[in-house]
């Protein structure tokens, strides 16, 4: 019996022994595990650190900051100078962040070359004959770039770090918002960026300490707040500043600034606040240290630019206020402050400060509500309140506009200032129930980088919507009243009458001493024409040929198309259309016949080949241009064309003319269905191409 109790005990035994290793053997599994967890985080810590790509529009703490790109428009692209106003400003963005792009709208892209790669050049939007860019097109052109947020800002302000940190702050909100900020007026501002434009130093070399730097402003500074010149800063997302189209108000004159802010907080789209307590946007108004400004040469086209820049411009600031304008009410607009080192967001109209906003439900509220207070901060609610300034600034003094708006220039002088080396201008005269088409042939001809035109404006209505557009154009007193919006085209009464306008002017800028190539509106333009007409020499009128027969001579009878023709102010060219203007006035036709019987003869008497008529009292040679590269409107049936554009370009074209077509409508429709248009007419600007 006691052989099996041995066996069990040492069964019971070797069991337990089993179990206790067993146990221990767990434990240190255990033991083990930790200590692998920590090597792994030890060596994760240790690894090198990388960045996330953040995709666009995605807020979130810890990634990649947002990138901004400024956008401006340089007052005086030829003051380039490292000690201008307008140089420091740039040179200040720049020093912001090497992230920063900047994007300068201007007629001169060799203005960037002093400020490296960083800077941009698009002179791709619209301008005025005189080189002052239109705002709206500026606005629509910057959506094109891709950016986290976008900044406008006047070309003169200097800029200091705050704005990066305020940015960011706005970039974590999550919804879409638009920030503006009052400038400073700055009396005195001591300071200069190094080489590098890296850091701000004194006028004995040293760095400016930051408290310094805020120590100056306190002292020498105070608010600008009724002027146009602030900053916008936005999200860049899909989503419009607000409802509605933006007027063609050119940039840094008017109230453009101020009609979007209005309109931005009207429409409740985005969170619209006031970050002037956050941001230094300083404009430095110390006139004498920038005396080399006012010193420069300055011709008589520079002070006439000037006068209407300063007179004109201003005028059509006025108009388009008057136009546009509702009382300026930005009681939906919230301050942003800079609060103990904190950004809060006070609300004026409840005399209550939050740090944040929050978010109700499934949208956004355009103002800070109570519902999402932490503690209030009565004393920075104070300071928002004893500011005693307020965007509501009334623009009725700036909207004071004469009865008529007009030009300060005589014809002569408008000449002068848009003709070429030369002395050649493209001439076009319209009405205002072509006022679209005019729009579509300009854009046309600033594609092409044409920019030696004039307009004659038939009636008073186009005068003043040329002015408005920024086009160099002038207005004959001695056009036919009462022309017809509808009812103008070929064979009309009122279309005689106008033609005879044409043909007058022509005669009148020759005798001038310019040259001029007449082109209807009607005409699209492939490409530059003037390169080969300049190459038929003096003593020659060159004209398109209204022949729709595809073979044979195309200078038969009144087959002359006087809605396109290159004239030189030579002695034969001003007598032969002195003979044309003559005989148009006798006739109860158009001009047109008029320039076929005065110049090849009635039933074509002066041909002396199948395209050229001689002229025998003056001696003019009359050349009909090559059809191909100068078709009408019948020719080789191109309006019907599937692809009209790659059809002309495959026979050379140079221009197509939209005639042999009855009806205003059914022109405008020809000619837009075709896609030779380039004017968004609801957006009052050119087509981007």
């Amino acid at each position: 019996m006691r052989f099996p109790v041995l066996v069990v005990a040492l069964s019971m035994a070797l069991v337990g022994s089993v179990c206790l290793g067993m146990q221990m053997g767990l434990w240190w599994v255990w033991v083990y595990g930790f200590l692998l967890i920590g090597l792994s985080l030890y060596a994760t810590q240790r690894l090198p650190s990388f960045k996330l790509t953040r995709p666009q529009n995605f807020n979130h703490k810890g990634l990649s900051p947002p990138t901004i790109t400024i956008f401006s428009a340089p007052t005086d692209p030829f003051a380039a100078s490292a000690d201008s106003k307008q140089s420091l400003a740039i040179r200040s963005w720049l020093a912001l962040s090497p992230q920063i792009i900047v994007v300068l709208f201007t007629q001169q892209p060799s203005f960037a070359s002093a400020f490296g790669s960083r800077v941009l050049v698009d002179s791709t939007i619209d301008f005025t004959f005189l080189g002052t860019p239109f705002f709206h097109s500026m606005l629509e052109k910057s959506r094109l770039f891709t950016t986290d947020i976008a900044v406008f800002v006047d070309p003169q302000t200097v800029l200091l770090p705050d704005l990066i940190s305020t940015l960011n702050y706005a970039h974590k909100l999550d919804r879409d918002w638009l920030l503006v900020a009052s400038l400073r007026n700055v009396s005195y501002f001591p300071f200069h960026l190094d080489d590098a434009g890296e850091h701000w130093l004194r006028e004995d070399g040293q760095r400016v300490r930051r408290q310094e730097l805020q120590e100056i402003l306190g002292h020498h500074w105070e608010w600008n707040h009724c002027e146009d010149r602030m900053l916008m800063a936005w999200n860049n997302r899909n989503l419009p500043l607000h409802n509605g189209v933006l007027p063609p108000f050119l940039y840094g004159k008017g109230i453009h600034n101020h009609w979007v802010v209005n309109e931005a907080v009207s429409s409740e789209l985005r969170l619209v606040f006031d970050a002037s307590w956050t941001i230094s946007c300083l404009s430095l108004n110390y006139p004498e240290h920038w005396s080399e400004l006012s010193v420069r040469g300055s011709s008589v086209l520079e002070i006439e630019n000037r006068r209407w820049e300063e007179g004109g411009n201003s005028h059509l600031g006025a108009l388009y206020g008057s136009m546009f304008f509702r009382e300026i009410n930005y009681s939906g607009l919230v301050n942003l402050l800079n609060c103990e080192g904190q950004y809060l967001f006070a609300d004026r109209t409840e005399d209550s400060v939050y740090p944040s906003v929050c978010q109700t439900g499934s949208g956004w509220t355009r103002r800070v509500l109570r519902s999402c207070t932490q503690r209030k901060r009565m004393v920075s609610a104070e300071n928002v309140k004893s500011q005693n300034r307020t965007l509501n600034c009334s623009m009725r003094d700036k909207l004071k506009i004469s009865e008529s708006l007009d030009f300060p220039f005589s014809l002569v002088s408008l000449l002068s200032i848009t003709a070429d080396e030369n002395k050649t201008l493209v001439l076009a005269v319209a009405g205002y129930s072509y006022k679209d088409m005019l729009m579509s042939w300009v854009c046309r001809l600033h594609q092409l980088r044409v920019t030696n035109f004039i307009i004659c404006a038939l009636d008073q209505e186009t005068y003043q919507f040329s002015v408005l557009q920024g086009l160099p154009v002038f207005h004959d007193p001695s056009a036919p009243r009462n022309i017809s919006f509808n009812d103008c085209h070929f064979g009309t009464t009122c279309f005689q009458r106008v033609t005879k306008v044409k043909s007058r002017m022509v005669w009148k800028i020759l005798k001038l001493g310019y040259n001029v190539l007449l082109s209807d509106v009607d005409v699209y333009w492939f490409g530059n024409p003037l390169p080969l007409l300049y190459s038929f020499g003096p003593g020659v009128l060159v004209a398109q040929s209204d022949e729709y027969n595809y073979t044979g001579p195309v200078n038969l009878p009144r087959r002359l198309n006087s809605g396109f023709y290159f004239a030189r102010s030579d002695a034969s060219s001003v007598a032969a259309m002195e003979k044309v203007v003559k005989h148009a006035a006798r006739s109860n036709l158009s001009e047109q016949p008029s320039f076929y019987d005065t110049l090849c003869g009635e039933g074509g008497s002066y041909r002396i080949s199948d395209n050229r008529c001689v002229e025998p009292e003056t001696n003019l040679t009359i050349h009909f241009l090559d059809r191909n590269l100068f078709p009408n409107g019948a020719y080789l049936n191109l309006w019907q064309k599937k692809n009209v554009k790659k059809a002309c370009m495959k026979k050379g074209c140079l221009i197509l003319h939209n005639n042999w077509i009855s009806g205003r409508v059914k022109k405008l429709e020809r000619q837009v269905v075709s896609g030779l248009w380039e004017y968004d007419i609801s957006r009052r600007m050119c087509l981007q191409r």
